[in-house]
């Protein structure tokens, strides 16, 4: 029997409802049934032909409901099933719920004519790629994680969603939430360049909360490569979520690493810097950064260290910032005013400073790399470094630069 629009169902809310003798008498093959009860519910009392999605995780599977059809949900007692209909009827399903769920159905008697008995196969049955498989027993739930990224400034919410998802097993669905606008595009192309699929990307409104889905790929995706697409929801980031795969391989000897060379000792230009290679480290790329010149000013410990040297290293030193407390701006830096005024902004953004950004980046396995000839012109001396801090050479160099696909001067 097809749902009657007119007269025989009740359409009381903004989805319509039917009783147990419309739903037993239901023609399966015009709707999809979705159980909402707990496994071991529907193993007792399987439902023939209906889709087991427990209640509690509806939130992460509901992109995987078919759409063409109309979806007549049901619980146990018809409560949990309303809110469900409302959900779906804003995500554009046409809902119909069965009032007084599974317990009214037995109650009146038509629970034989719908109930495959003791069919284990049909107890649990899932959704994958939007086709209905059988599973025996009902596997078990992917772990869900939530990441708060509101407020946080770039690279901070890649990151967050980074460190949540390292440790976890492939399968995992993270949703994360923020407010740069800059994370529409940022999360799209992490997802696509680690392997990871981003499941939906939805915003509340013009400037609202960015709301982000994802499912953590295997080991063998993840150099990423494949077409993502986002689920539509409420509404979509820039009309659509489509992302294009990158047509860039690896080659040779090439890999996916990121190296910086920093010359210049700018507050500005350094700040850059880390939130690139931050940014790098987040999407699991081996970063280097090496440091010659004026650039290894980055690198000095802000109090001053006693160590034996020359004259001309003394005038070098006294002459140099000593730490990135001390760095100046390549534009504006008005004997260190500018500086005092771009950190004062940063804080109120609510953006990482320098140090701790350069803090994240060797928490996160970046590699601070001081160039031994410029310190030997220079005068600077390894005990004057901060914590953390590798030597080396123009061969060190190449040789991480042989290995990325990006190398940066600043």
């Amino acid at each position: 029997m097809a749902i009657a629009l007119h007269g025989e169902d009740d359409t009381r809310d903004n989805y319509r409802h039917i009783t147990p003798a419309q739903f037993a008498a239901l023609d399966h093959s015009t709707v999809t049934l979705l159980d909402l009860r707990e496994p071991d519910e529907v193993i007792v009392h399987p439902v023939k032909d209906a889709i087991n999605i427990p209640f509690d995780q509806i939130g992460q599977r509901l992109s995987s409901v078919p759409t063409g059809k109309p979806v007549v949900v049901f619980c146990r007692v018809g409560d949990w099933s309303e809110q469900v209909c409302e959900i779906l009827t804003d995500r554009g399903y046409e809902a119909i719920n069965l009032d007084g769920g599974f317990t009214a159905l037995r109650d009146a008697g038509y629970a034989d004519s719908t109930v495959s008995v003791g069919n284990a196969d049909n107890a649990a049955r899932t959704i994958d790629d939007n086709r209905v498989v059988k599973s025996t027993p009902a596997p078990l739930a992917p772990k869900t994680l939530h990441v708060n990224a509101k407020g946080l400034k770039c690279p901070g919410p890649i990151v967050a969603v980074a460190d949540a998802l390292r440790p976890e097993p492939a399968g995992t669905r993270l949703t994360v939430d923020a407010t740069e606008d800059a994370f529409c595009s940022d999360i799209a192309v992490w997802a696509e360049r680690t392997g990871n699929k981003l499941v939906s990307l939805t915003r509340e409104g013009e400037h609202g909360i960015i709301h982000a889905e994802l499912e953590k790929g295997s080991v063998e995706t993840a150099n990423g490569g494949t077409p993502v697409t986002c689920a539509s929801g409420n509404a979509t980031v820039n009309g659509s979520c489509t992302v294009p795969a990158s047509t860039a391989q690896a080659g040779g000897d090439v890999l996916h690493d990121k190296t910086f060379v920093v010359f210049s000792g700018d507050l500005d230009k350094t700040i850059a810097v880390f939130i690139m290679a931050n940014g790098a480290a987040a999407m699991g790329r081996k970063v280097t950064i090496f440091f010659t010149f004026w650039g290894l000013n980055i690198l000095r410990k802000p109090k001053r260290v006693h160590v034996a040297k020359t004259i001309i290293e003394r005038m070098f030193g006294f002459m140099m910032p000593r730490g990135t407390q001390r760095l100046g701006l390549s534009r504006m830096n008005m004997g260190g005013i500018g500086a005092k005024m771009i950190r004062w902004i940063m804080k109120s953004k609510n953006v990482a400073s320098l140090e701790e950004l350069m803090k994240q980046a060797t928490d996160h396995g970046v590699r601070l790399v001081a160039c031994q000839m410029s310190m030997d012109i220079m005068g600077i001396h390894k005990e004057e470094l901060i914590d953390g801090v590798e030597l080396g050479g123009v061969s060190t160099f190449l040789g991480a630069g042989e290995t990325s696909d990006i190398s940066l001067f600043v």
